[in-house]
């Protein structure tokens, strides 16, 4: 059992832990602090830290406390086999625990855990372990005031309002990051900085110290000299631990409004932190302005000096911060008019999303974001290219365009390339062949900044062939699901 998980359920109690063998060297050194001339042979074989939990406690739950006492139980045995630590602590929480045992038959009980928590390091170290999984659920202990060991319990840092998010659906969205999103720090550089253990990675400094709201990964890399995929590990640990969110890079086209779960008490105490921050300023009065989906162009006003135009930023940055706003994305649907004679979708039929679901959508990794403050034609571009990738494309009257055009189409049922061949747009052929080469996208699973990014086109050509098209594609516009689940509020 030894180096293995061990659990175990008794009644309504699970205990979970890592069970560790003591293996002592065969010639045991005299410490430079032991006045003895020789130590004698530990009689410590084996020790497990054990957390004892509900019977029905979540499986990933589970997992993560057997991680932690794996973590615990490495830590003791490294000091264990270097100064003995371990039976030096045991030793004393059972010398400690006879003295008890003898005053308790006297007639005065005590409690043995008071006692030993005074007297007892590693006493201390547990209990404090305990005490952060049932408040923060981030654990950073130093055993013997040595060997550091950390631990984040993510049930508790990210939730939904009193609904925890389970460990695969964050590892699901970490993994679907992509370098159009933006890192937003939740604490202030200098509070995360002193955080950081001493022997942490310098690019993990690099990157806090650069990092910024208008930036997306793929720009961050570039100012912190660091790799894109190095970027993307820091930025899901950052994430992961609860020091920071994924967000869409601020811009002026971007839309907020008011978050479902946001807290919009008058008195409470974010809006007394946002008051003594913005002074002259109320939340309440702010986050009204959100109550309908409003964009950053439309929040903004333009007759104000940029001292207050960046204030009104570092607001809506300060309410992203603390999940009281979420970002709305557009999402573009095909819906073709059933036919008249043929008013219900045929059974031989499958759906457009599985007609259409089959070309890869990997993001190219050497595009590059424009400026994230501009405004309708904020663009997308590759460092190698000027224009868009429409012109890469052969000319509109060719024979090989027709032919490529075509394929794209042949996806589509006979009705609907008719209805969509009818539509005045598609007589143009470039028109035509762009709306071909973005079938793909409009399955209402993809949002205008993404198809920008894979498809490197600009703002104003997406909307003007989405208005072109409008009899046959449904606009919508709703959250992200890759960064919603970033975007719920603190308890």
């Amino acid at each position: 059992m030894c180096g293995k998980k061990f659990e175990l359920k008794i009644d309504n109690v699970r205990f979970v832990g890592h069970p560790t063998l003591l293996q002592h060297p065969p010639i045991i050194q005299v410490s430079k602090t032991d006045p003895s001339p020789q130590r004698e042979m530990p009689t410590m074989i084996l020790f497990n830290v054990v957390f004892a939990l509900r019977a029905n406690a979540d499986p990933s739950v589970i997992n993560c406390m057997h991680n932690l006492s794996r973590r615990i139980a490495i830590a003791l045995q490294h000091e264990e086999r270097r100064c003995q630590y371990l039976t030096q602590e045991a030793t004393l929480m059972l010398t400690v625990q006879e003295e008890i045992t003898t005053m308790t038959e006297n007639g005065s009980p005590q409690s043995p855990f008071r006692q030993i928590l005074p007297k007892c390091k590693l006493a201390r170290d547990l209990k404090e372990a305990y005490d952060s999984l049932c408040t923060t659920g981030v654990v950073r202990l130093h055993i013997n005031k040595w060997l550091e060991v950390s631990f984040c319990l993510p049930h508790k840092i990210h939730r939904i309002g009193g609904t925890y998010i389970p460990p695969e659906a964050l590892e699901r969205s970490l993994k679907a990051i992509r370098p159009y999103h933006a890192l937003l720090l939740l604490d202030d550089e200098k509070v995360l900085l002193s955080q950081l253990p001493l022997d942490c990675s310098p690019a993990m400094v690099r990157l806090i110290k650069t990092c910024s709201a208008v930036k997306n990964l793929q720009q961050l890399a570039q100012d912190a000299d660091l790799a894109l995929l190095q970027i993307f590990q820091i930025a899901a640990h950052l994430v992961y631990w609860g020091k920071a969110i994924i967000i869409f890079p601020l811009c002026e086209n971007n839309v907020y409004m008011l978050s479902p779960h946001a807290n919009i008490c008058l008195y409470s105490k974010l809006a007394e932190q946002f008051s003594q921050q913005f002074s002259g300023h109320d939340l309440p009065s702010m986050l009204a302005k959100f109550s309908l989906p409003v964009s950053l162009a439309e929040f903004r006003n333009p007759l104000e000096t940029p001292a207050q135009e960046a204030q009104l930023i570092q607001m809506v940055v300060w309410m992203l911060q603390h999940r009281l706003l979420i970002q709305l994305h557009t999402y573009v649907c095909l819906l073709v008019p059933p036919c008249e004679d043929e008013p219900g979708l045929r059974d031989e039929e499958p759906p457009l999303a599985a007609r259409v679901g089959g070309r890869s959508l990997s993001t190219p990794s050497a595009l590059s974001f424009g400026s994230p403050t501009s405004s309708d034609d904020m663009t997308l571009t590759s460092p190698s290219m000027d224009n868009s990738s429409a012109e890469l494309l052969p000319g509109g009257d060719s024979p090989l365009s027709k032919r490529m055009t075509e394929t794209l189409l042949a996806s589509l049922s006979e009705h609907e390339r008719q209805v969509i061949l009818n539509i005045p747009a598609a007589q143009n052929p470039e028109d035509l062949r762009m709306f071909a080469r973005l079938l793909h996208y409009f399955r209402g699973h993809h949002h205008l900044e993404e198809i920008m990014y894979n498809e490197n086109m600009r703002r104003s050509q997406l909307k003007t062939l989405f208005d072109k098209f409008r009899s046959v594609l449904v606009v919508t516009n709703h959250e992200d699901p890759i960064i919603s689940i970033f975007q719920s509020p603190m308890e």
